[in-house]
């Protein structure tokens, strides 16, 4: 079933906004246009919710990590309302790498018991030598920063499987 509040019949109209482990690995397998799809679709507010609780993480951390004006997340949170293209894009961000996290774990064969969304939280806190000791976290505000962790992540998988 689709997002009832989606307008577009494309990939939007298709994503499920189910728990994030589920949604993460659809909106991670997702082509890029339907991935477009599901920005320009906007994240329903409430997902931020779920995301941080499957995260374990506060929702004042992601606010911060992602640069997302708390007080207006919260109010559209409180209305039912969407995020905008800007947010919604940011958020997905955060999705898309715990999508990418699970399908690393899974295809190493050992994805019983492990949890994607902390794992990924926990990394995204960690400083790494490759981003000159920043965490990952602190490049997600901006698209370059987005890729630069997608990228590392995927470089990670590289040399585990070295």
């Amino acid at each position: 079933m689709s997002d009832p509040g989606s307008r577009n019949p494309s990939g939007a109209d298709r994503f499920r906004w189910n728990a994030v482990r589920e949604s993460a690995g659809a909106y991670y397998r997702a082509n890029p246009l339907d991935r477009i799809a599901i920005i320009r679709g906007r994240v329903p507010a409430a997902y931020v919710v779920a995301l941080t609780q499957s995260m374990q993480i506060p929702k004042e951390r992601l606010y911060s990590t992602l640069n997302l004006a708390r007080a207006t997340v919260d109010r559209k949170i409180h209305k039912r309302q969407r995020l905008s293209q800007e947010e919604s894009e940011r958020i997905l961000a955060v999705v898309r790498l715990i999508g990418q996290v699970d399908n690393m774990v899974r295809e190493s064969g050992e994805p019983t018991g492990f949890d994607a969304p902390r794992w990924t939280a926990e990394w995204l806190q960690r400083p790494h030598p490759a981003l000159g000791g920043r965490t990952p976290g602190e490049l997600l505000d901006t698209a370059d920063g987005r890729t630069l962790v997608t990228d590392l992540l995927a470089q990670q998988q590289s040399v585990a499987y070295a």
